[in-house]
């Protein structure tokens, strides 16, 4: 069985962060270990809520409990989303780097959670530094959002050409795929938002309705992230394999957001989309770009 460890956030109450990776990864049959940044009672964009961050070295210990109890060979892929600061930033590297020693096969997907547009950057100053400096150089997946791949690759992404270059250049850092979410460039349909995909076979990308909510719900870009890693983690990263994962990925996503949409709340209608996220009713193919 696919073994995940994912380390990311932990809320309580709604879906972002472990929440909205575990549960789905467990619904596509992997085995998820989840070690958590914090425990928080709900996410922080409520205003008001309560619970611990957790440090560094407690990171380091749940890991070194997991390695001690089943070791680590059997790991096949990490999962890391937003990172607090540059300490746990760091345990989180360190982590990859025991679960890659112990297994040199396993994929590390990073989802350089810093900004989007219309915000800016919503993390501790010197993150987004450290994000493109050091944790994805270490990746083997990243999934940064249109204005993250901006700042990642050091270039404006406004074109199709322009994201294109951008993700290439994010490849030369080191990653071997890189996901572009909430894609939207000049000339596109504006009732539409982009995925895009490129690899080292190839580019290729997938509009998706563009859904409107009263608030948007938080997590969707931990939700993609999660999907993106299984699928790959099936499909393969070489050949076709970045586009059967992009195609598997958006139609996800979109079930999510539908689901989330009828419900009318403002988190991810994680339980009652959950079937759909396994087998999707949508059908979704990949425009292959080169």
């Amino acid at each position: 069985m696919t073994h995940v460890i994912s380390i990311q956030s932990h809320v309580a109450y709604g879906y972002v962060g472990n929440r909205a990776a575990v549960f789905p990864l467990q619904r596509l049959g992997l085995e998820v270990t989840a070690i958590n940044t914090v425990q928080f009672s709900n996410h922080t964009g409520y205003g008001a809520f309560t619970g611990e961050v957790f440090t560094p070295d407690h990171l380091r210990n749940v890991l070194d409990g997991v390695e001690s109890l089943v070791g680590l060979g059997g790991v096949d892929a990490l999962l890391s989303g937003y990172m607090g600061d540059e300490g746990i930033g760091r345990a989180v590297l360190d982590s990859v780097d025991r679960v890659k020693q112990a297994n040199p096969r396993a994929l590390y997907c990073c989802d350089p959670v810093m900004g989007d547009v219309g915000r800016g950057f919503f993390v501790r100053e010197g993150i987004p530094e450290w994000m493109r400096d050091y944790a994805v150089a270490r990746a083997d997946i990243v999934t940064p959002n249109q204005f993250e791949l901006a700042f990642l690759a050091g270039r404006e992404v406004n074109t199709l050409e322009g994201a294109l270059e951008a993700a290439a250049a994010l490849r030369a850092k080191g990653p071997k795929v890189v996901l572009v979410t909430s894609l939207e460039i000049a000339g596109d349909d504006q009732k539409h938002i982009g995925m895009l995909v490129d690899a080292p076979g190839g580019s290729w990308r997938i509009a998706t309705p563009k859904i409107e909510f009263a608030i948007p719900p938080n997590g969707a870009g931990d939700f993609t992230a999660a999907m993106f890693l299984a699928h790959s983690l099936r499909a393969g990263l070489g050949d076709e394999g970045p586009a059967r994962a992009l195609e598997q990925t958006a139609a996800a996503v979109q079930m999510l957001f539908e689901h989330t949409r009828r419900a009318g709340t403002r988190e991810l209608a994680m339980i009652a989309a959950q079937q759909d996220i396994v087998s999707p009713t949508v059908t979704l193919h990949a425009e292959k770009l080169r």
